[in-house]
């Protein structure tokens, strides 16, 4: 699933190409939306909300509304040049916006496999179950921490993936901050410091939130980007340790949405007889 940078490069990118245009054709290839017909609407402003985006419009037969999409594990937002071929094939495509502008540029903004994709009058109440938004103008680290603290022993790894905790952070983040924390994922949020985790995971996603190439240690070249997500058994980047790989669901069972973690057995050890391991993998 995408990170919350990811989304909000998606609406930063829509919004320079659509914001402030009309829509000339809309075009949405799912069930529930098929006549949906949006000409004329003007594009106010896109925006992101967590791992949400939000395309809002208004003047559609003096309707004020909001396209609402969640990218889900396979979705992304182009933007081509009007007659430009497309890098997707069609049958993918959820939703084509055409938009032209006073300036006479002529876009189209296409969704592809778009995991959640509605119209919606209420678009607050479409993210009000989310936690503080790392990546929003109204950021709370103290709100965030608070959150992030309220159910100690919860594992960490858990408390971080989950958006109604924190809204922007997935599952490359979710082992890159448990690592600069020290902590293992499976790990109580008591063992962690929640306000030095929300301030390194704001710092993380606000650095990033631009860039071409997602780094947190610092260093954008490739191969250096990262500490340890996607590197098991190279060296820890702190001790030489060969980084290891579990996962870690939200399943009583272990067999709910279990994702994959990445730690180091040094730098983040497991007390043994002090919760479940993660199973390797």
């Amino acid at each position: 699933m995408p990170e919350g940078d990811t989304v909000y490069r998606a609406a930063h990118r829509l919004h320079a190409a659509l914001a402030g245009k009309t829509l000339s054709r809309s075009d949405f290839r799912i069930p529930s939306l098929a006549t949906t017909d949006l000409r004329g609407a003007v594009v106010e402003r896109v925006r992101a909300v967590g791992k949400h985006l939000f395309i809002d419009l208004s003047g559609a037969g003096g309707r004020t509304l909001s396209i609402h999409s969640h990218l889900m594990m396979e979705g992304v937002w182009h933007v081509y040049r009007r007659g430009e071929k497309w890098r997707k094939p069609g049958f993918r495509a959820r939703v084509v916006l055409a938009a032209d502008g006073r300036d006479g540029a002529a876009v189209e903004a296409v969704g592809f496999d778009l995991g959640i994709l509605e119209i919606t009058r209420d678009p607050a109440a479409a993210v009000a179950h989310l936690g503080p938004d790392l990546l929003g103008p109204d950021w709370d680290p103290a709100r965030a921490a608070a959150q992030l603290a309220a159910d100690p022993e919860r594992p960490v790894g858990l408390a971080l993936l989950d958006q109604r905790t924190l809204a922007g952070i997935g599952n490359i983040y979710r082992s890159e901050l448990c690592f600069l924390a020290g902590v293992h994922p499976t790990r109580p949020v008591r063992e962690a410091d929640p306000a030095a985790l929300v301030a390194d995971a704001h710092r993380l996603l606000t650095a990033n939130a631009l860039a071409a190439v997602r780094s947190t240690t610092g260093d954008r070249r490739r191969g250096r980007e990262l500490w340890v997500y996607g590197r098991e058994h190279r060296p820890c980047r702190r001790c030489g340790t060969a980084v290891q790989r579990g996962v870690l669901g939200v399943g009583t069972d272990g067999s709910a949405a279990e994702r994959s973690i990445y730690f180091c057995p040094a730098c983040q050890p497991v007390t043994p007889g002090s919760g479940r391991a993660p199973r390797r993998t």
